[in-house]
């Protein structure tokens, strides 16, 4: 399910820059990259720069691992993304600000839509 939801927001931004839907996109691409930075795993322990005898060397050598997220992370995350958006878009309709707040609320929407409730 992971994948699938993944793959779901994946397959959905090109449609949404096609159609140059910027609430789409926006929130799509925002909930891409949240699950993206949850996968990130920090770095330890890495050479000192300067230390050419411990460089890494090949194609890839630089990559660091990434963590395995279960279908209910990567559901958590977008759910997070919605609840953000509803939390935010309160906040600014209270400063005045309805535009942003609509906005706000129909990027949720869209995530919603990927998360079927």
């Amino acid at each position: 399910m992971s994948e699938d939801l993944r793959a779901s927001l994946s397959a959905a931004l090109p449609e949404a820059m096609r159609g140059r839907d910027r609430v789409a996109v926006a929130a799509l691409r925002s909930a891409l990259a949240a699950v993206a930075n949850a996968e990130a795993v920090p770095v330890e322990h890495g050479p000192r720069a300067g230390a050419l005898e411990q460089a890494l060397l090949g194609a890839g050598a630089a990559d660091a691992p990434r963590r395995e997220l279960t279908p209910g992370d990567v559901r958590a995350i977008v759910h997070l993304e919605v609840r953000e958006r509803e939390e935010a878009a309160q906040t600014v309709q209270a400063a005045g600000r309805p535009d942003e707040a609509e906005r706000l609320l129909a990027e949720a929407d869209v995530l919603r839509r990927h998360l079927g409730s």
